[in-house]
């Protein structure tokens, strides 16, 4: 395995420690939100609570539907707290990823080793994958073996569509971070457009939600890609699953193409 893919391993054996920080701040977010369900988002008080609510901001936390476990939790962790910390994850991973090491100087090192520049850039775009991947898979994990105590009512199959979701959303991130930092070679630059796609999408959402008249800002927020048409409620909406990965997977490209005619030694 090593021997085949020798960056890959190398990235997720450099990386674990920080990705077991990162997954107990998901299972830390998730036993503190989904577990309150009952007393907070199940409760009969909280309806009288959000019609006293203006309801711009209603719509725009997405908390219409928060009475409901799938409503509370697709509003709570995974549109939310799980959106923030995997778009600080990702954001964090895809700059680091090429325009970090090529601001240190190690990845003309890297490159010294018989490597291709293709090769550098999927083998750490599949270990950033392979990252996401398990925190996506946790938080899938945690949430069904709270579903009965926390009284969600949840189904796995629309749980998993919801997490495909987030996975799509925090690769889209990655991925910007890693064709920007091929470009430009600079962290920066990959770190700011990485963030201005994420909380950039997130606003436009925001927006959107607020009037009819707006709706045409969904189609330009990966945000609204994500979550705009309930995965966890209605199941798996291949339309935005279809943006989110084709949209990374042109990145991926880009990236590929970026530093293959990057000059790195200059």
């Amino acid at each position: 395995m090593s021997d085949a893919l020798p960056l890959y391993c190398r990235s997720l054996g450099d990386s674990w420690r920080s990705l077991i920080g990162w997954s107990l701040g998901f299972l830390a977010a998730l036993l503190l939100y989904v577990p309150l369900y009952s007393s907070i988002g199940g409760n009969a008080d909280m309806q009288q609570l959000l019609d006293s609510l203006p309801p711009a901001l209603i719509n725009a936390l997405n908390y219409g539907a928060i009475t409901t476990g799938a409503g509370y939790v697709s509003a709570t962790f995974y549109g939310l707290m799980g959106f923030a910390l995997t778009t600080i994850a990702a954001t964090l991973w895809g700059n680091a990823a090429l325009a970090g090491d090529e601001e240190q100087g190690t990845l003309e090192l890297t490159l010294a080793h018989g490597v291709t520049r293709a090769q550098v850039v999927l083998e750490r775009a599949g270990s950033i994958l392979t990252r996401l991947f398990w925190l996506s898979l946790l938080s899938v994990l945690v949430i069904l073996a709270l579903n009965d105590s926390a009284g969600l009512n949840i189904e796995a199959r629309k749980l998993i569509a919801e997490a495909a979701a987030l996975l799509g959303l925090a690769l889209l991130t990655a991925m910007v971070g890693l064709a920007v930092g091929a470009l430009t070679g600079r962290r920066a630059w990959a770190t700011g457009a990485a963030a201005t796609v994420a909380v950039g999408g997130y606003a436009l959402n925001a927006v959107a939600n607020q009037s009819a008249d707006l709706d045409w800002l969904h189609d330009m927020s990966p945000y609204a890609w994500a979550f705009r048409n309930s995965p966890l409620t209605d199941g798996v909406d291949w339309g935005g699953l279809g943006l989110l990965y084709g949209v990374s997977a042109a990145l991926l490209i880009v990236a590929v193409v970026a530093l293959n005619r990057q000059d790195i030694n200059g």
